[in-house]
This record gives C-alpha cells, structure tokens and sequence, in this order.
C-alpha cells in the first residue's frame, strides 16, 4: 500500500474528429502520455481502457481495449476493458490504482476513448443517443422520471420548455427540485455556464472556446427547463490517458517525485436507495469525505477542482456535495465569484464539461490531465496560482435519485 503517482498525462482536442476512429484517438492519447513521461511503450505492465458507447455505436464488443490499444503498442500485457457510464475513465484510474496498490505491478496505463460524433451517418448518432438509455434502470424508466418530476414539481417554467433528450431531462428534473428546496434560480446557472465558456476560452483542447456571457447563456435554445443549449454539454470525441506508478515504478522511469503527482486518494462509490432530501447520504458527498478522510486533508485544503457538469447545474449541486459551501448554497457561491479562475476555489478551469466536451469514456482522464497540469504549474493563462492539491468528481448513470456510479480523486504535488 506505497504511494502512488500520475507520471505522465496526455489529452487530445475534445470535439468533432472526422475521419477519426477510437484506435486514431487511442493511439494519440497513448503516445502523448508516454512521451509526456519520458517512458517507452514497453514499460507500461498493464492497461486498463475505458469506452462506454463503441459496442452500441460500431458493434465491437467485448475487446475494444485490445483492439484500440494493438495500435497504440500496447500488447501481451494485461488490458482491461471498463465500462462504467460516464464515470468510465475514472473507474479505469481507479482500477489502475489498485492494481499498483495490490502489488501487482509498478507502471500502469489508464486510458479512454470515444467516438460520438457522426455528422453525416444519422444511423449511427441515433445509436448514440439511444446509448443514453442504458444509463438508467431500463425496467424502471417511466417510474424513475415520475418520482424525479414530483421532486420538482411547481417550479414555472415560464415558457421555457424545448426539445428535450434522456439525460439533460434528467438534469432538468433535478435543477427544478434543487430550485424548490433552496431557491436556485436559473440565472445562477446562467452564471456557472458563462464562467465555464469563459473558462474554455484559454483552453485550446475544448470542444468550444468562445466567451459567452449570462445573457447569451440565457438566450440559448431552450431544452428542459430550466436548461439551455449553452448550459448543456455536447456530443463530442476524444481519448485522455494517465500513466500512474508505485515509487518504485517512478526509479524505474528516472522521474523525481517533485515532478510526479501524487494520487492521495481514489473512491469510487455506487447509489443506494434514500430518500431524496437525505443529500448527506448522496454517492458524491459519501465519495468525497471518504476521499478527504484518505487524503488527510479537508475541503478548505483545496486549491482547484474539476467536477461533473454535463449540465452547469451539475457543479452547483457538487460544490455542495464536495463541501465548497453548504448544502443548498452552490449558486450564491457561483455567483459571488468564488468559483472562477482566480476565485477562492476555482471549478472546472478546464471549461468544463459543457464546454470542454464530454466523449464519456474520456471524460475522467481528461479531467485529470487538467489537474496535473495544474499542480505542475504548466496551465498557462488558465493556471490558478500556488495549486498544490486538486479533487476530481466524475459521476455516470442514475440509478434512483443519484448518479449510479462516480469517482472523487484528490491529486497532491510534494
């Protein structure tokens, strides 16, 4: 049970790849990681890869990662393949970690990739959408969205309804039940997009990087209310990697620990069945303050964050849930600034997932190239000064009333 380090990360552009598959992407991101580390493809002793819609989209099952990974020179060693909804690539993270952990190796790769944009095959981006459906409990789907509904019913949506998909319905359900208990209104929400675009803006590898402001954000095309396009994360592709190692996996590589970050904490949590107003027994907040009990440190140690926001009430609500602020007060704190670069905890400086991009199996990883980025020092006009501890939040699925799945990792620089 030694120490465990991120030696090396690697992120491609999030968005639309034509011409692209997951082997194009997966062999970038590989390369890009090991390069990144100064390691040789032949020191990775395992591999563990992340993919949640290729088998739905393309039809290849049950050996992506050995398939994808051939390509990148990854072979003989053992690979396996993770699916775990959108917390896929921080599962692979997870699983990676442990794997050192239990002694069975010192230098590992976690990696993931998806394909998800199909501009000119709408077959296959139907495929895609009706991925999404397998994230809930599929003998219990009209039940699941009566109970979210009730939550928050009463809330006016004063004509704001639009075209409506699974997940951002999902969304929707909760930023309304969220509104009826605290008084999160949607301009708060407004306020959390702007600032992600804004966010995006200085980072190159986002699927978008104009600057929105909260009017525009406003003005966007409505979808279930109290969401708006802008709020919304897009269909996007992408790979992201992370080679983590023991200490003895960072002699071997000729890496300092000072230019290594050390992974002070990895949960991975899933749902339980409670009622929905018991948000102390929610998955991310039980993933978190047992992230914080490993790691040693508190909420109030943190210097930057990067957490799930496939919508931009997502990190209202994890702000909360990771202990930022209190329970029901995300969207003053978005307001106030707190959570913008140069802010007193900055979230999601990468620009988040509604702007960054969100190609699932990704998805994780790429939140932990930014952090690492950032405790090196290496983010450039998006660097928050003095970081030198990081935590990720990564959910996936719902399952009752809460993500079904998720990740929180705490990342510290020596």
């Amino acid at each position: 049970m030694g120490e465990v380090y991120v030696v090396g990360v690697s992120m491609t552009k999030f968005g639309p790849h034509p011409g692209k598959g997951v082997k194009d992407l997966a062999r970038e991101a590989v390369a890009a990681c090991l390069a990144d580390a100064g390691a040789e493809v032949s020191a990775v002793e395992a591999a563990f890869y992340a993919n949640a819609v290729q088998d739905w989209v393309e039809g290849q099952v049950t050996i992506g990662g050995q398939i994808a990974l051939r390509e990148a020179g990854i072979q003989r060693v053992p690979i396996v393949n993770v699916e775990n909804a959108c917390a896929s690539g921080s599962t692979a993270l997870w699983l990676a970690v442990n794997y050192l952990r239990a002694g069975q190796a010192d230098v590992v790769l976690a990696v993931g990739t998806e394909k998800m944009v199909f501009p000119d095959d709408r077959e296959r981006m139907g495929r895609v959408m009706k991925a999404f459906e397998g994230g809930i409990d599929i003998y219990d789907i009209q039940a699941t969205f009566d109970r979210l509904a009730a939550e928050g019913a009463g809330v006016d949506a004063g004509g704001g309804e639009g075209h409506r998909s699974l997940f951002m319905e999902i969304y929707a359900n909760l930023a309304r039940a969220h509104m009826r208990r605290f008084g999160t209104t949607q301009r708060q929400m407004a306020v959390v997009a702007s600032k992600n675009h804004y966010h995006a803006s200085l980072n190159p590898k986002c699927h978008y990087n104009r600057e929105m402001s909260v009017e525009e954000v406003l003005a966007g095309r409505p979808l279930g209310y109290p969401l708006t396009v802008p709020m919304c994360s897009p269909l996007s592709d992408g790979a992201a990697a992370a080679l983590v190692c023991t200490e003895a996996g960072l002699r071997r590589l000729g890496v300092p620990r000072a230019a290594a970050a050390r992974i002070r904490a990895c949960v991975l949590a899933s749902s339980s069945e409670r009622e929905f107003g018991d948000l102390e027994d929610h998955i991310c907040r039980r993933a978190a303050f047992r992230a914080y009990e490993q790691a040693g440190v508190g909420p109030e140690d943190i210097d930057v964050a990067e957490v799930h926001d496939a919508a931009s009430f997502g990190e209202i609500f994890q702000s909360e849930l990771l202990g930022f602020c209190p329970i029901g007060e995300g969207g003053p704190l978005a307001e106030s600034g707190a959570t913008r670069l140069g802010g007193r905890i900055p979230i999601n400086v990468s620009g988040g997932l509604e702007s960054k991009g969100h190609p699932i199996g990704a998805t994780g990883l790429g939140q932990i190239y930014e952090l690492v980025v950032q405790l090196r020092g290496r983010a450039g006009a998006r660097q928050v000064e003095g970081a030198r501890l990081a935590i990720q939040e990564n959910g996936g699925g719902l399952l009752g009333v809460e993500e079904a799945s998720a990740v929180v990792t705490i990342l510290g620089r020596d």
